[in-house]
């Protein structure tokens, strides 16, 4: 028996890193998993597959409101209904404040925070006829303090806490519960991206000495959207080695 047996769970932006490790991790707990993204991963459908559940990816741009719409009312006729929306597509266009161009703020807005608005908009009316439903953003510990080159990235993930806290008000009611996760230096090819000195600076913040990987957010994201978490929501969930407490 697996926690998530029966679930059927939609992840957006989950070809590859944490967005990946979650819907691998979802799928070996026995969910069905139902996955976005610009251009499908075949690799990564594969490995999905090999669990025996039920699998399907959607080329949807997530940061379109008309494409979403049309995303979730598919995944639904597919799969009957949608338990679980882990709202992890995301990018970076990083620069500081006064050198930054409204397209790098736009592009990370668009992508990371009305991505969400719009699957979460779109997959309300379906968990309401559930009467339940897990929610689950992915915020980050720069969300909730900022961080220097990064003014639009720490905006939309600061946005996406206070989705989550507000979806959980209003739709508590119909038994959907939203949370968030914030993770702190994951090993991912954003990070790979920084250089080893930044790397290294990053690495001596954090009290355990070392970046997370994507399988521990990932566990985090199983812990919210099973009903081990039946009574937590409209929370922030650090997964940062306690690089922010």
């Amino acid at each position: 028996m697996g926690m998530l047996d029966g679930k059927v769970a939609l992840i957006t932006g989950a070809s590859k890193g944490i967005g990946k490790a979650i819907a691998l991790l979802f799928a070996s707990e026995g969910a069905d998993i139902a996955f976005t993204d610009i251009a499908v991963n075949e690799e990564t459908v594969s490995e999905l597959e090999s669990f025996g559940h039920r699998v399907r990816a959607y080329v949807s741009n997530a940061a379109d409101f008309s494409q979403s719409q049309q995303t979730v009312e598919r995944i639904a006729a597919d799969f009957g209904r949608i338990d679980i929306l882990v709202n992890n597509a995301g990018i970076t266009r990083d620069a500081l404040l006064l050198r930054m161009e409204e397209e790098q703020w736009d592009a990370v807005l668009d992508v990371n925070l009305k991505s969400a608005f719009n699957f979460t908009h779109a997959v309300l009316p379906v968990m309401s006829k559930q009467r339940c439903g897990s929610i689950i953003n992915m915020s980050s510990v720069v969300g909730k303090h900022g961080n220097a080159g990064q003014a639009n990235y720490s905006a939309s993930k600061a946005g996406l806490i206070a989705l989550a806290q507000t979806t959980a008000k209003e739709m508590g009611p119909r038994g959907i519960r939203a949370n968030c996760i914030a993770p702190g230096f994951i090993i991912s090819d954003m990070t790979a991206a920084m250089s080893d000195e930044v790397r290294a600076a990053w690495v001596k913040t954090i009290p355990l000495r070392r970046g997370g990987t994507p399988e521990e957010v990932a566990k985090v994201a199983l812990f919210l959207a099973s009903d081990l978490s039946s009574y937590v929501s409209g929370q922030v969930i650090n997964c940062c080695g306690a690089m922010d407490c």
